[in-house]
């Protein structure tokens, strides 16, 4: 269940590391402070580097879900 509408989306399937979280920056430093971006991702190591790259970025990670490999995260605009 979605606890939040996202602002934007950001498909990355079928891209592996680092690809998910650069175009993840990317489409970040567009967003206003408070946007929401949603991305979906299926390389396994985006489950560890997704969240780090918030931490280290600023960016607020709201929400982190996993169905059938397919990963969800909802990332705040700082």
């Amino acid at each position: 269940m979605r606890m939040t509408t996202p602002d934007h989306t950001l498909d990355a399937l079928g891209l592996l590391c680092p690809l998910p979280v650069l175009k993840a920056r990317k489409r970040l430093s567009g967003l206003t402070s408070g946007q929401i971006l949603e991305m979906i991702a299926d390389d396994p190591a985006a489950i560890i580097d997704v969240p780090h790259f918030c931490a280290e970025s600023g960016h607020t990670l709201l929400e982190q879900s996993e169905n059938n490999g397919v990963l969800t995260f909802t990332i705040r605009c700082k």
